[in-house]
């Protein structure tokens, strides 16, 4: 559990300094995404790891780590949205952008160190096909539960999907990296 920690905050920081640089070039553009934008970013990304995946080919030279990362980031995007409604204009500093994203990782590896507790890091031996299969099977969730106006009845809502679409980039790129 030692080494998932300590790749988890590699990872994550990684994560964050692309995050910041982003922020440096656009600033939070992001808060105009509604959800269902945002989960179609998402949506992008892990269709384009799926096509490298089955074709080992990418004609605009996106990799797949970098997809990943992005999955990353726009995922807690969507959680900070989820929580805070979309923008019509830029509403916040990249300050307070910055310490949002930061406390919702926190509350991802939180998450990831209990689940690791009760599933005994499963995922280390998921490959990395299967964990964006479960990627892409928790996006389409998301966007029913949205076709829904974000009511369900008998499953978690969005918010539990995205952050464990978060903590399934994590491991993936833990996989490549490691």
């Amino acid at each position: 559990m030692a080494d998932t920690n300590k790749q988890f905050d590699e990872v994550t920081a990684r994560c964050r300094t692309i995050f910041m640089d982003k922020m440096k070039d656009y600033g939070p553009s992001w808060r105009i995404f509604r959800l269902h934008g945002i989960t179609d970013q998402l949506y992008i990304k892990v269709c384009n790891i799926r096509q490298r995946q089955a074709t080992g080919v990418s004609l605009v030279g996106d990799d797949i780590p970098g997809n990943l990362r992005a999955i990353v980031n726009y995922g807690v995007m969507a959680i900070i949205q989820d929580r805070k409604g979309y923008a019509d204009a830029i509403d916040m500093s990249a300050e307070e952008a910055t310490k949002l994203y930061d406390e919702v990782i926190h509350e991802v590896k939180e998450l990831m160190l209990r689940k690791n507790h009760d599933y005994g890091e499963a995922w280390r031996e998921m490959s990395k096909e299967g964990i964006v299969d479960m990627i892409l099977a928790k996006i389409i969730r998301i966007k029913t539960i949205l076709t829904h106006d974000g009511k369900t009845i008998a499953s978690e809502g969005v918010e539990g999907n995205y952050f464990d679409i978060i903590n399934y980039a994590i491991f993936d790129l833990i996989h490549y990296e490691g």
